[in-house]
């Protein structure tokens, strides 16, 4: 999240009564005392809910924990209006019409003003609970297309590669990934969730109505779609390209083993380019980010379906020489049909009863053999029957391998190759440097894994969060909880799972969200 300013601490003079809500012990000075928001948790989570109370309270606004009758503005997130009235119903409040029932977007967009913004219609629960039409598609793959069908979880969604609306998932995804070096995951995860939506979109939007209806398609959203439908272009993302600091952490970000904060840190010492990383000699660098700039040109660089179906087989190869039975599959992008990529994963796993806790430590012993350039191994640290993690975006404990191999050209020409070939630097370099991770799961969490590792990111994040909202289950690459009947579902394929969920299945082809 962007960075608050530090709150006001009120004198005594000032409290006056009933300026402060008794629930409220934070020290916020309250601006804004008329207006009282109460922010429901259903569907969205105690976590994000108690972020978004505090982060109203520092702005200035009244923000009460529980529903009381001083509140005048009820805030709801991906709740329909007849479900906030259901929800009021039980509840036992007679008089739901005495409450300013809002969308989540009318918060996000006070938050970003500083202050209450108007109360426009496309802010109100009841009036978007009306808007769904049907549209026609121009010449698409289907006849028609309703709406209100399109789900706002990308889980109930089919998304392919064929985006036909590629010059607005672009800005937005330029827009989420400056947020994200903000480190504001609202406003992040809003872009993000907009552009899902429209990846999956049979046609290209044309126009403001193509989009009336349809879930995640916010204030700042429906803008850039404005611009880009008149301008061509937006000037918003535009703007994002040609900041300084966006460029920087873009670049900074780039290099294996480099995040958010150590760009931050970069940055703040006056460091622009990695160029100028490079060059300074008082820098610390880790073990990982050693690598990252040694291979730079080569990691930076796109793996081709050629490179990872070369290194799948030295994979499957090196693992089946300890363990000859075991499970090799490819993950992430090329599972799910991508022809490139920035690293390849392999989730590996032994179907019968041996298992080989010392398995990546041989594999990664052999590859020592002329082909490793850099390895970390991480332990697993699962326990037995540990209830999935709440959070959407948390590491699995599975042990893990992060490395990166030599790639002989010759292995992609005519798939042959010689574990024992070394590669003399004064010759002309045949070789890349390719990021490979290998990931080993025990058998019984094999299709929580391989559907966890599958993808895409915003696929994995709206099926936990349907898991969680709509299911009242806990879902991560380990198991699946159901915490109304305190079991673990067991699930020996990933159809199984969608089952367990009560969800159509979805293809890995289609899970490009």
């Amino acid at each position: 999240m962007e960075r608050i300013r530090p709150p006001t601490i009120v004198s005594q003079r000032k409290r006056q009564k009933g300026m402060y809500s008794p629930k409220l012990s934070c020290g916020y000075e309250i601006k804004f005392i008329k207006l009282v928001i109460f922010i429901m948790q259903r569907k969205m989570g105690m976590t994000r809910r108690t972020f978004l109370m505090e982060l109203a309270r520092s702005k200035g606004f009244r923000v009460e924990s529980e529903l009381s009758d001083s509140v005048t503005h009820i805030v709801a997130e991906n709740n329909s209006y007849p479900e906030v009235l259901d929800w009021l119903k039980g509840q036992a409040v007679g008089d739901s019409s005495r409450f300013e029932i809002l969308d989540i977007s009318w918060l996000t967009a006070c938050m970003e003003m500083g202050r209450p913004v108007d109360l426009e219609m496309k802010y109100r629960l009841v009036e978007q609970a009306e808007q769904y039409p049907t549209l026609k598609t121009p010449e698409s793959e289907v006849s028609s297309f309703t709406a209100s069908k399109v789900s706002q979880y990308s889980c109930q969604r089919k998304t392919t590669l064929n985006n036909y609306n590629k010059k607005f998932t672009d800005a937005f995804e330029i827009m989420a990934e400056n947020y994200e070096f903000k480190e504001n995951e609202i406003f992040c995860l809003e872009f993000l969730r907009a552009a899902s939506v429209l990846k999956s979109l049979p046609f290209p939007v044309t126009s403001m109505k193509d989009i009336q209806g349809l879930p995640c398609m916010g204030d700042r959203v429906r803008d850039i779609i404005e611009e880009i439908i008149e301008e061509g272009e937006s000037s918003r993302a535009k703007d994002v390209l040609n900041d300084e600091r966006y460029k920087s952490f873009k670049q900074f970000t780039s290099v294996f083993g480099v995040g958010v904060k150590t760009s931050e840190k970069w940055f703040r010492m006056g460091l622009r380019t990695v160029e100028e990383v490079k060059a300074n000699k008082t820098l610390k660098l880790s073990k990982m980010q050693r690598a990252g700039f040694l291979y730079y040109e080569d990691l930076v660089s796109c793996v081709s379906k050629e490179e990872a179906d070369a290194v799948s087989l030295i994979v499957k190869n090196t693992v089946c020489t300890f363990l000859p039975d075991a499970l090799v599959t490819i993950t992430g992008g090329f599972r799910r049909g991508k022809k490139i990529g920035h690293d390849i994963d392999f989730l590996i796993t032994n179907p019968g009863q041996r298992e080989d806790d010392e398995l990546l430590h041989k594999v990664v012993n052999l590859w020592k053999k002329g082909l490793l350039l850099y390895c970390d191994i991480i332990e697993s640290t699962f326990v037995k029957e540990q209830i999935p993690s709440r959070h959407v975006d948390a590491m699995d404990h599975f042990q893990k391998c992060f490395a990166i191999l030599k790639l002989y050209q010759a292995r992609v020409d005519n798939s042959s190759y010689n574990m024992s070939k070394k590669c003399d630097m004064a010759e002309v370099k045949d070789w890349k440097a390719i990021r490979v991770d290998l990931v080993i799961t025990p058998f019984e969490q094999y299709a929580y894994a391989l559907l966890g590792w599958t993808g895409s990111r915003q696929f994995g994040r709206d099926l936990r969060r349907y898991a969680t909202h709509e299911r009242k289950m806990m879902l991560d690459n380990h198991a699946l909880y159901d915490k109304r009947k305190r079991v673990f579902l067991k699930a020996g394929s990933e159809e199984e799972i969608f089952a367990h969920l009560g969800l159509d299945y979805v293809e890995p082809w289609e899970r490009n969200a």
